[in-house]
């Protein structure tokens, strides 16, 4: 992938340029991660003409390499005022690279309310559109016009009115490959707000008539590697749960450990776990006549996505996450996987994240704003952020923002970012990654539910999340993650990497993506005025025994401080 276009938002002008050398062994997170620390100015507002917008594929993205296209977005964070990557499935990073686009990069800000959208025609050329008539209008219409205006071959990236209000909780959504629908999200750090403040309402992109054709370094080669790497994650049986049942195959796990938020991070047993387990989430499925096992990109054999119906068999939603069912479920007492596939719908209608909404509805359950386990007067909650009420705007801008205003103690967050569905004190290893990640917390940074370790016992698990990390990151530029996991070896990826770029490679040398990258973001993060201090947990877990366990996050502080030191 070699073209870049910058589109500046004020001028409304649109520059093509080729990827720069320097950038070449850069992709997804990583190439973002580049380009802010180039070209960004730490301090800036997030929501201000400083800030830039990029969206970009992987190092991998052209190729045929099992679930290569992710779409990567970044920019400085309005919801943590740091650094923030952010990726998805779906079509969109796919299109991009039939058209030979390696980024797109939003600058600036328009001077006027107008809104616009950025379409890429089928000859690949970009052109932006006045697109005012589609303001206020939420993914799912939105996207069900924009087809209607440019045909069915299309991907579409968009924001709804959470983008449109700039809420710190707001999301930008692709279309998923297997129903089409806007559910793919690049969900938190407020990168939709970053979109609207440059009045972008979508991104169009056309299918190309033909692929780019890629330039192997050692084609022979890279063919030898890519069916390695195939074989070996089609015929890994530990991670079959992907397939058969998609990641809330996890509700059971750590649902049954107390790793799974409860009560707005309370740390005890879920009571209800049968109404929201794997098996419950299965026979919905079936009962509805939904569909599991569904790819969300092209080219991807993982298959970890489902598609479900509601009790008249009419399609509600798709990709129901673990994520979204602890955090809209089980962390806010709700036992209904109905509701919680409705709360998950109304997100991707509106652009939300769905583990900061869980989690700020739960800080409001814990307010008594509304009762414990009240689905319907949860959604009535992300009704009033679509309405934007007073109360609703407050919401909008997350957890932290909703914890203040109503005066609540206990508000898991850190680095303003909402905690995602694992509890610290119970794994904690992810708690580590929790608050070193200079991402904010976010289990995707470094998720150690796999770990060796007793995950109760603070020895050792600053160093396992320190490891990983920068794996994580590495696999953010380059795949899917699940497809990481399912193949990725020192046998597997340097031979990858050697036959499309050409020399030679081994694991470390690929590691070593991910490691500058996180120490990259980390630096962006001190200039843009983050403190040591900020790479901490709140204190009730520190304080308050976890019920179920009797353990509090107790890894010493001297030891989070030497995360990411490498």
């Amino acid at each position: 992938m070699t073209k870049i276009y910058r589109v500046n938002a004020r001028m409304k002008t649109i520059a093509q340029e080729e990827l720069k050398e320097k950038y070449l062994l850069l992709g997804g997170r990583s190439l973002i991660s580049k380009v802010l620390t180039n070209e960004v100015d730490p301090t800036c507002d997030p929501l201000g003409a400083g800030n830039k917008l990029i969206f970009c594929t992987s190092l991998l993205a052209g190729t045929n390499v099992l679930a290569a296209h992710r779409l990567s977005v970044g920019g400085k964070s309005p919801l943590t005022g740091g650094i923030k990557e952010s990726n998805s499935g779906g079509t969109a990073a796919t299109y991009l690279a039939r058209h030979n686009i390696k980024a797109i990069i939003f600058e600036d800000l328009p001077e006027s309310d107008d809104w616009h959208l950025l379409r890429i025609g089928q000859d690949g050329k970009p052109e932006l559109i006045p697109a005012s008539e589609y303001a206020g209008l939420n993914n799912y219409v939105l996207v069900e016009k924009l087809k209607g205006r440019y045909g069915k071959a299309i991907s579409i990236i968009s924001i709804g009115k959470a983008g449109e209000m700039q809420y710190g909780n707001s999301a930008l959504h692709n279309l998923d490959f297997s129903t089409g629908y806007p559910v793919r999200a690049n969900a938190r750090g407020g990168m939709g707000a970053v979109l609207g403040s440059k009045k972008i309402k979508a991104i169009v992109i056309e299918r190309s008539p033909k692929a780019h054709e890629f330039q192997y370094a050692d084609k022979e080669r890279y063919e030898a590697a890519r069916k390695k790497f195939f074989d070996v994650a089609i015929n890994n049986e530990g991670m079959s749960w992907l397939r058969e049942i998609g990641t809330p195959a996890l509700v059971d796990v750590t649902g049954s450990t107390a790793i799974m938020p409860f009560r707005n991070f309370s740390g005890g047993f879920n009571d209800s776990l049968d109404s929201i387990s794997a098996e419950k989430f299965l026979s919905k499925i079936k009962a509805g006549g939904g569909k599991i096992g569904e790819p969300c990109q092209a080219g991807c054999a993982i298959h970890c996505s489902s598609s479900f119906n509601d009790d008249s068999g009419e399609y509600l939603t798709a990709g129901l996450e673990y994520e979204t069912i602890a955090l809209c479920g089980s962390n806010c007492a709700v036992a209904d996987l109905d509701i919680i596939a409705r709360i998950d719908r109304l997100c991707d209608e509106l652009g939300l994240d769905t583990i900061e909404t869980g989690t700020t509805i739960a800080v409001c359950m814990e307010a008594g704003k509304i009762p414990w386990g009240d689905g319907e007067a949860a959604i009535g909650l992300i009704k009033e952020m679509e309405a934007g009420t007073e109360f609703g705007r407050i919401l909008g801008q997350g957890t932290l923002a909703a914890g203040e205003a109503l005066g609540v103690k206990r508000v898991p967050v850190v680095k303003g970012q909402a905690i995602s569905g694992y509890d610290p004190r119970n794994l904690k290893g992810t708690g580590v990654t929790f608050a070193t990640s200079p991402m904010g917390a976010d289990h995707t940074a470094g998720l150690t539910l796999e770990a060796s370790l007793d995950p109760l016992d603070p020895a050792g698990q600053a160093d396992v999340s320190s490891m990983l990390q920068p794996v994580i990151a590495a696999a953010d530029s380059l795949m899917c993650m699940f497809a990481w996991f399912s193949a990725a070896s020192p046998e597997t990826i340097p031979e990858l990497m050697a036959g499309i770029y050409g020399g030679e490679w081994d694991f470390d040398k690929v590691i070593d993506i991910g490691r500058q990258s996180v120490l990259r973001e980390k630096a962006f993060n001190t200039a843009a005025g983050f403190k040591p201090e900020d790479d901490r947990l709140p204190k009730f877990f520190a304080v308050e025994k976890a019920p179920a366990t009797g353990a509090v996050f107790d890894v010493n502080p001297t030891e989070l401080d030497g995360v990411l030191n490498y």
